[in-house]
């Protein structure tokens, strides 16, 4: 052992060293793989427990969808009557207050209209005054007739006992038979004349009875035909303030599609107004988002438009009858053989604080981030 060589030992002594060093430099990477796998392990743990803990006190709470758009109760106008365009006062995007004047139509044959219905109600207004007028008159014309009936019976009595008295002079031969004759004939012609009379006097009171039920328990103003010319003189004012179109709602005004000089025609809409004080948003909530939500729960909203710097608040208004491909144009057919599951979403109407709403104005369409608090249920 002692006369070993020193140049073969001198040789290995560096080999030894060179192994020494590396494996304590795999051994140090290896110490440092494990802490930053171990580090990592816990950052993990970490965020699962963070998540855990928000899912079980916030998350589990709440429900969100970026499947929401701004809507509202747009307001079409469209013309009660049909005519020319005269005049136009708003262009698109112009914000109106309820009943501003949007436009004009000509109004010239309603004009005649309304003049004919005052002639119609001033004429009808003179026919009863008329006929009040000749109730008096043909109640004279009875009272004639009564007192001819007076005068007839008064000449029918006269003959009759004129007759009477030359038939108790007959058998003495006091009275000729010419005289007798007279008599006869005196009566008969007082008989006929009472019979007129009597006739008389039935169609005057036949007359003055007509003449009334036309009138009788009407006055001027509560007479059928005045009431009717009335009807038709308010129709024609009626259509002469259809002639200026105003707004129906406070909005803004979008696709104004009438021209000056243009035809239009009774309920084709020229324009619609878009109330954006009143917009309101639809959720499109999947179907097992729902089953906590009800109505009146909070909600807070963002919008594209404004980013996460605006925050609305609002509360949950109510759900459609039925899944958005319910109503669609073509409803999906699911009783084919190749049918697929596909999660459907339901729309939930979202009223905005309209104070919110005023600071910061939505446009029908805009596209919403929603959040519902359903921790309430």
């Amino acid at each position: 052992m002692a006369d070993a060589d020193p140049i073969k030992a001198s040789h290995e002594a560096p080999a030894d060293t060179d192994a020494q060093n590396a494996e304590a430099i795999k051994a140090a990477r290896l110490q440092k793989r494990r802490l930053w796998l171990t580090r990592l392990a816990l950052v993990v743990a970490g965020a699962v427990a963070i998540w855990g803990l928000w899912y079980l006190t916030i998350g589990r709470n709440h429900v969100s969808t970026d499947n929401a758009y701004v809507n509202a109760e747009v307001a079409q106008v469209t013309p009660l009557l049909s005519g020319a365009v005269t005049e136009i006062r708003v262009s698109d995007t112009q914000a109106v207050k309820k009943g501003d004047i949007l436009l004009k139509i000509d109004d010239a044959n309603v004009r005649i209209a309304l003049a004919e219905a005052e002639a119609e109600l001033a004429r009808a207004r003179r026919m009863f005054r008329q006929a009040s007028a000749t109730n008096g008159a043909l109640q004279a014309q009875v009272d004639a007739r009564t007192a001819d009936i007076g005068g007839a019976e008064a000449d029918y009595e006269k003959a009759r006992i004129d007759l009477d008295r030359r038939l108790a002079l007959q058998p003495s031969g006091a009275v000729s038979g010419e005289e007798l004759t007279s008599a006869r004939k005196a009566l008969a012609n007082a008989r006929a004349a009472l019979s007129q009379a009597r006739s008389n006097r039935g169609a005057a009171a036949g007359q003055l009875a007509a003449n009334r039920a036309t009138t009788e328990g009407s006055t001027v103003e509560t007479d059928p035909m005045v009431l009717a010319a009335k009807a038709k003189l308010a129709a024609a004012k009626l259509d002469l303030g259809r002639a200026v179109i105003r707004a129906p709602i406070d909005g803004i005004v979008t696709r104004r599609q009438a021209q000056i000089g243009q035809r239009v025609s009774v309920g084709v809409p020229v324009m619609m107004i878009v109330p954006l004080s009143q917009a309101y948003v639809d959720a499109n909530f999947k179907e097992r988002q729902l089953r906590r939500v009800r109505p009146g729960q909070p909600a807070t909203l963002t919008a594209d438009l404004y980013g996460g710097d605006v925050v609305y608040h609002g509360k949950v208004v109510g759900f459609s009858g039925g899944t958005g491909s319910a109503f669609a144009l073509i409803p999906a057919q699911n009783a084919t053989g190749n049918w697929i599951k596909v999660v459907q979403r339901v729309p939930v109407r979202i009223a905005i604080d309209p104070k919110e709403l005023a600071d910061h104005p939505l446009r029908v369409g805009l596209s919403m981030d929603v959040e519902i608090d359903v921790s309430g249920s």
